[in-house]
């Protein structure tokens, strides 16, 4: 036999395997996930029983649009080569599918919860939209259906606002560029509020709008932002990120602007709310006056003299009153005095003169000179008139008579 070597072994097997297995499409579950810095991915394919090494370079791995995970079931489409180095075969992956599941779905679910996580969706974030905005940005296709609409729905509802238009792509592999470049510009332009808009379409022409860059953009945006993407039933990362979702354009131009025709309405009911309220305002005020007039003429000057003078007048009334009833008692008291004086005056000499005698035998049976008999004087001490028995042996005291007075002592006593 004809001796070869490794190296031309593995050439041989190389071309017999990339010849046979040019197009093969695998299913399994994702095991040992290597990202290398230089883009590709390696990893491992199994099943039950069975693993095969697989690989996806940087060009193919730059168009996947979910994130591969550790046991995720999957779809290769690929092709058999050998790396001849280790003689070792793997899969090189053109395109991988998730298994039982759309790729875009997978993705979006993916970036959602990745992005719900970070707190992109959280209301505490969510910028309130001004109610009379003065500049509004509209970021979308300048040749689309969507602007149109737009603008049809601002000229309808509120003239007095400033649009500008910034031109994108709306989709393809450049739109989520052009899409947050220009998001990052216009936020730093001072306007009220920034819609991003476009019209309906397929997941795949809606895309861009679920880029995580362009969700990076939307969230660090000063200004308030719609999203107004596609139709009402469509939701795209764009409407979970922004401050506020319109389900159409048009819609967003509803919400952005205040209408004219309700204005004008609002107008004329505060007119006629300010109209009644002067009204009301002027018939409480003059109600307000009436009774101020009212309570100057009750409390005036002239009011309070004519009502001192009525005072008087009555005060002098009534002095008349009881001036007159004191004359008449006493012209009445007078009369019966006059009537009834001599008796009282006959009545109040006899008690005169009975008490008048009844005082001169009080003072005669009292007057020392009427009680003095031989062998009898009257004692007293300190001054003071005292019975013979209140003196007690070396008290000191005087005799009198009405002609004799003496001062003595007690030397010895003696009670028979």
């Amino acid at each position: 036999m004809h001796t070869i070597s490794v190296s031309s072994l593995n050439e041989q097997i190389k071309g017999l395997l990339e010849s046979t297995f040019n197009r093969v499409i695998v299913e399994g579950e994702l095991s040992r996930i290597t990202f290398h810095n230089s883009g590709h991915i390696y990893f491992t394919l199994k099943d039950n029983t069975s693993t095969i090494k697989a690989l996806m370079f940087k060009g193919n791995a730059s168009k996947l649009k979910f994130q591969l995970k550790e046991g995720m079931k999957v779809i290769l489409d690929g092709a058999i080569t050998l790396y001849k180095p280790r003689g070792e075969y793997q899969i090189n992956c053109f395109n991988i599918e998730p298994a039982g599941q759309g790729a875009l779905a997978l993705a979006f679910e993916q970036l959602k919860e990745k992005l719900s996580k970070k707190g992109y969706f959280d209301v505490k974030y969510k910028k309130q939209l001004p109610r009379f905005p003065k500049k509004i940005a509209l970021i979308t296709s300048a040749t689309g259906a969507a602007l149109q609409d737009m603008l049809r729905v601002a000229n309808a509802r509120y003239r007095l606002v400033d649009i500008d238009i910034y031109d994108v792509v709306v989709q393809g592999e450049n739109a989520k560029f052009e899409i947050s470049n220009s998001l990052y510009k216009v936020d730093s332009n001072g306007y009220d509020i920034i819609v991003i808009a476009r019209g309906g379409g397929s997941i795949e022409d809606l895309w861009a709008f679920n880029e995580e860059i362009v969700a990076d953009a939307i969230f660090n945006a000063k200004t308030p932002i719609i999203s107004a993407v596609g139709h009402e039933i469509d939701w795209l990362i764009s409407d979970f990120v922004a401050d506020v979702r319109a389900g159409t354009p048009s819609i967003a131009m509803g919400i952005s602007l205040p209408d004219s025709n309700e204005l004008y309405q609002t107008l004329d009911s505060i007119q006629n709310q300010i109209t009644q309220a002067y009204s009301q305002g002027i018939y409480n005020k003059s109600q307000e006056l009436k009774h101020l007039v009212a309570l100057y003429n009750q409390h005036s000057i002239e009011k309070k003299l004519l009502i001192k003078i009525q005072e008087i007048k009555q005060l002098k009334e009534q002095f008349v009153q009881q001036i007159n009833f004191k004359i008449e008692s006493f012209s009445k008291n007078l009369e019966y005095t006059k009537n009834r004086y001599p008796d009282i005056i006959k009545t109040i000499l006899n008690i005169k003169q009975n008490q008048l005698v009844n005082l001169e035998k009080m003072l005669e049976s009292n007057n020392p000179k009427l009680k003095v008999k031989r062998g009898f004087a009257q004692i007293s001490k300190n001054s003071r008139v005292i019975d013979l028995s209140s003196l007690n042996i070396d008290d000191s005291f005087d005799i009198q008579s009405d002609e004799i007075y003496i001062s003595a002592k007690v030397l010895k006593k003696e009670v028979k």
